[in-house]
């Protein structure tokens, strides 16, 4: 329905831009027939040859621009989706910089506000590909710290509770949605943000934490990479727990490294991954849609 009343709008539109077409099979049906066209890619890229791969390649060939947010995702568009070069467009996604001036922030839950040592944060939904196991392995080797797994499951927990009973030191569940309000006191009390993920392309807890100027930890999957490039983060390869705990102990022992990721974070959300810099780069875009 919300398909059908946006080709009613977008009738005296000059250009129209999709954010989010989940369902592309049926969505690319329902496309206003108004042109030029602008879709951004926010979702995870499936793999090349599965049925869900087929609909979205033949969704983008209905645009007349792409907008996808890293280099990786580029080379994958054009070499797996067939979408030409000349039709793609790198435009970062921002930092979550609103989070950072809430009126309404809550503090943390008692038990965790009375926690003194360092804290590792894993933050944000607790799915599969995101490599929370891989973290408490490689926590069996890292001392002197805690680790924070917060967010709503979307998997089953016993492994996870299991490998995190196999751990030397504390290792904290926070299994729940956690809001808006909530975040900042989470973020600003993490020593580290890890990101371990098996495959992803960007994400939204990265920009939360480059929102907050944190120090992270990433694996080297899909565009995080380029956000290390910036020095804003440390990489280690995907599913490789030992690689994790020696970058984990490593930046736990040396402030000054920690800082350093820090302010490149803090750098970045204010410079690359700014939302004045982005509406600039989107505004452009438009532009040259329009005086084709």
């Amino acid at each position: 329905p919300d398909m059908l009343r946006y080709r009613r709008v977008a009738a005296d539109a000059d250009l129209v831009h999709y954010m989010w077409l989940p369902i592309p099979a049926l969505d690319r049906r329902l496309l206003a027939p108004k042109r030029p066209r602008v879709y951004t890619m926010h979702w995870r890229l499936p793999e090349a040859g599965t049925r869900i791969a087929d609909t979205l390649e033949r969704l983008l060939a209905e645009m007349d621009a792409v907008v996808v947010h890293s280099e990786h995702g580029a080379v994958r568009l054009e070499s797996d989706f067939a979408v030409p070069r000349e039709k793609l467009r790198v435009i970062p996604h921002g930092s979550f910089d609103y989070l950072t001036r809430q009126d309404d922030e809550l503090p943390l839950p008692e038990e965790l506000r009375a926690v003194e040592g360092p804290v590792v944060l894993a933050f944000g939904l607790v799915r599969p590909y995101k490599g929370t196991e891989v973290l408490l392995e490689a926590f069996r080797r890292v001392e002197g710290a805690e680790l924070w797994i917060v967010g709503m499951p979307r998997m089953p927990m016993d492994g996870l509770r299991d490998l995190a009973r196999q751990v030397r030191g504390t290792v904290r569940f926070v299994d729940r949605f956690v809001t808006d309000p909530e975040i900042p006191a989470f973020m600003r009390r993490a020593d580290l943000v890890v990101l371990p993920y098996r495959n992803i392309e960007q994400s939204g807890v990265l920009y939360t934490a480059l929102a907050f100027g944190r120090p992270l930890v990433l694996s080297a999957v899909g565009g995080f990479p380029e956000v290390a490039e910036s020095g804003a983060a440390r990489l280690v390869p995907p599913e490789d727990p030992d690689a994790l705990a020696e970058a984990l102990t490593q930046l736990l022992v040396d402030p000054a490294a920690r800082e350093a990721l820090a302010q490149a974070a803090a750098r970045e959300a204010a410079t690359t991954y700014s939302w004045d810099r982005i509406a600039h780069r989107t505004q452009a875009l438009y532009r040259e849609l329009i005086g084709r």
